[in-house]
């Protein structure tokens, strides 16, 4: 199966601007064969968080009626990154997957809040696990961001079938080594593919002077390995994987069947 990763710069509260790059590229750089394209987080407003209450989305109304027309004229599953998208008077940073029929496959809300970036002060964090969905016959999941940091949240969905857990972000170049190794942490541990999509550019924040995005978009293989990986700039990261892969790592290193559950502790 061909994945493609659209790593790319997201202009910061410019809504319609970064909806005609994505269009672009969809245009200029999708292959033919290509059966699922990823995009990064926040993709519509980016960190613009300071006005974030009055450009984000309402219930996924624009940026789910944009998406659906790019895969449906493309004929391409899209993992469509994550918006800011307001609900019941918050805001939330939600997570979403279209078919190439389009079709609304999955949306998730972001869980955990990035203190470094003030995010608690704008965004309501979401409640509720990554589930799996099913996207070209796949069985998958998608997280965001800072959730890469919580082992707790990837291992439910692996331990449910996926066999790609997608990560979308906007991920810094001051922590680019914990990116690199936490992506191959997250597939090793699972035994599944990581496919990660990242974005560039500049980080307009005061925590971050001077910061940007690192891109490093990868796709990584159920053993660790990384098949794909894209450099500190705009650009579009293919490859092709074999699903077959992760059902042979997970029969060499049983992890699922070896878990015990009633003997590990949580932080409460």
């Amino acid at each position: 199966m061909k994945i493609q990763l659209f790593q790319m710069e997201i202009i910061e509260g410019e809504i319609k601007q970064n909806e005609n790059r994505i269009e672009c590229l969809f245009e200029e750089k999708l292959d033919i064969d290509t059966e699922i394209v990823v995009i990064p987080e926040m993709w519509n407003t980016g960190y613009d968080l300071k006005n974030v209450a009055e450009k984000a989305d309402i219930d996924l109304k624009r940026t789910f009626s944009f998406i659906q027309s790019l895969a449906t004229k493309h004929q391409v599953n899209i993992i469509a990154g994550s918006v800011s998208n307001k609900r019941y008077n918050n805001i939330y940073n939600t997570a979403f997957a279209v078919s190439k029929a389009g079709e609304l496959l999955y949306q998730k809300d972001k869980i955990h809040l990035v203190p470094m970036l003030d995010e608690h002060h704008y965004l309501t964090g979401g409640d509720e696990v990554p589930e799996v969905f099913e996207v070209n016959g796949i069985t998958a999941s998608q997280i965001i961001c800072y959730d890469l940091r919580f082992p707790e949240i990837t291992r439910y969905p692996a331990s449910q079938g996926a066999k790609i857990i997608f990560y979308v972000a906007q991920w810094t170049t001051k922590n680019i080594d914990h990116w690199k190794t936490l992506l191959k942490a997250r597939a090793i541990e699972n035994g599944v593919y990581v496919i990660a999509c990242n974005s560039v550019g500049k980080v307009n924040h005061k925590n971050h002077a001077g910061n940007t995005y690192a891109g490093h978009s990868m796709i990584i293989d159920p053993n660790g390995n990384i098949v794909e990986e894209g450099r500190d700039q705009e650009e579009i990261i293919t490859a092709k994987i074999h699903l077959q892969k992760v059902t042979e790592q997970q029969k060499s290193i049983p992890i699922f069947k070896n878990l015990r559950p009633n003997v590990y502790k949580h932080a409460e």
